[in-house]
């Protein structure tokens, strides 16, 4: 007992470290399509299928019942994001524009303890859920990524617009076991998220200069803000091979996000921003021969419309952003997993989510272009001794593009009205690829 022991306080000691990193997500809509490379490799299926820690506790709490041994998982994903931005405007001309996003990490751990004398299993995770990142530079020649005092059209382009979203849940959980095939779980989230936009455009447009040429101010810096929510499941093991299982993730309600920025003079400038992550409810389930195949299918439901900062559309009388306008989605994950020798476990999965991002608001969504809506991945477990496996996973979101108008916010200072721009348009691209390295270790 003594060597696990150890080893679990040494991988805890990395996983802090690990924290210590930014972490984003190209994901459901904003949702990570798959927490940890088993998850991840499975298309994130994980309702009736309690495969590890990680998925568990980030897709129903029931599940952990369902676990034949305690469990501590640590996994760091590697997110490459192809991001282009395209524009043009009758007269103007167009041009397009990479995000250099880079490499990004995104840390999760999974604890899961079982008891064969309890009919109580409890856990604890450390899940990176939600996120997006982009870095757009200004540019001479994409009239979207034109400086804001250009001069060429009424208020110029955005200029630089970066962004970046990190949602992190710290999440106690608990099963009960009602009966021997039947489970219920919760866990109780509490959430801190970091949310930054370049340029600030919840503040809204300022002429504080009197010169009539308005501008956003600068937007980076804000703290991390804290929110709560909580995730409900139930399982049930109907036989060996079917399993069945529902779960429903409240929204995670955030408090305000608030920014100290500037006007253009330099005097003090507040802002805030409502922005909660939306309710999730999935139903899935699994067969198993009992010993080498699984095959695992959740749906879900995720509820942007409804949630604070998704829902709302548009721009205020002041420029300022109302809300992103994003429609609530369904998507089906879908996970195969097979044992190919006594130490080596391969994975294939696939998850399609609609995109809640309609065509006409493409020009809001430049900071935040979540719109894919198909990722394939695979992976693999390989475990030289009984009580630890290396795990790792591949995804691939395949090319995902929107296409609307540019349209220019109102200007409460001049009055003028928000109105697209004629012969113009917007096209947002995305591709992505997800490496994902992890260690489970049972005892």
């Amino acid at each position: 007992m003594s060597r696990p022991s150890a080893t679990i306080r040494c991988f805890c000691t990395l996983f802090l470290l690990m924290l210590m990193c930014p972490t984003w997500a190209v994901a459901q809509g904003v949702y990570a399509p798959g927490l940890g490379p088993i998850n991840r490799s499975m298309g994130s299926a994980a309702v009736a299928a309690p495969l590890d820690g990680i998925g568990a506790i980030a897709w129903n709490p029931a599940t952990l019942s369902g676990f034949k041994r305690s469990e501590l998982e640590m996994s760091v994903e590697l997110l490459f994001a192809n991001i282009e931005t395209s524009s043009s405007v009758a007269g103007i001309g167009g041009g397009a524009t990479e995000s250099d996003s880079g490499a990004m990490p995104l840390p999760n751990m999974g604890w899961v303890h079982v008891s064969p004398d309890s009919r109580l299993s409890i856990g604890f995770g450390v899940l990176s859920v939600a996120g997006f990142q982009t870095n757009f530079p200004a540019s001479g020649s994409n009239p979207i990524f034109f400086p804001q005092r250009s001069g060429v059209m009424p208020i110029g382009g955005f200029g630089r617009v970066s962004s970046e979203a990190a949602f992190i849940d710290l999440a106690p959980t608990m099963a009960y076991a009602v009966t021997d095939q039947l489970s219920v779980g919760v866990t109780f989230a509490a959430t801190m998220a970091q949310l930054n936009v370049e340029p600030l455009v919840f503040a809204g447009l300022n002429d504080a200069n009197g010169d009539f040429a308005s501008t956003y101010p600068t937007g980076q810096g804000s703290r991390y803000h804290w929110g709560c929510g909580a995730n409900f499941g139930v399982f049930y093991e109907h036989t060996p091979n079917w399993r069945f299982g529902a779960s429903v993730k409240t929204p995670r309600w955030m408090e305000d996000f608030k920014y100290q920025t500037q006007d253009e003079n330099g005097a003090p400038l507040s802002a805030r921003y409502s922005l909660d992550l939306p309710m999730v409810a999935s139903v899935g389930t699994s067969y198993t021969d009992g010993d080498r195949f699984l095959m695992a299918v959740d749906v879900r439901y995720i509820d942007y419309e409804n949630a604070d900062g998704f829902g709302d559309s548009g721009l205020n009388p002041n420029g300022s952003l109302r809300g992103l306008g994003w429609e609530s989605v369904f998507a089906v994950a879908t996970g195969i997993q097979y044992r190919l020798t006594d130490t080596l476990t391969g994975r294939v999965g696939y998850v399609y989510n609609q995109n809640p991002i309609p065509d006409a608001l493409t020009q809001l969504n430049v900071p935040a272009p979540l719109h894919y809506e198909h990722t394939l991945s695979c992976g693999f477990s390989y475990q030289p001794v009984p009580v630890v496996s290396f795990n790792v996973s591949y995804a691939y979101s395949l090319p995902s593009d929107i296409t609307g108008p540019i349209t220019f916010p109102p200007n409460a200072p001049t009055g003028s009205p928000a109105f697209p721009v004629p012969g113009s348009s917007v096209t947002s691209s995305l591709t992505a690829h997800a490496l994902a390295f992890g260690i489970t270790v049972a005892y």
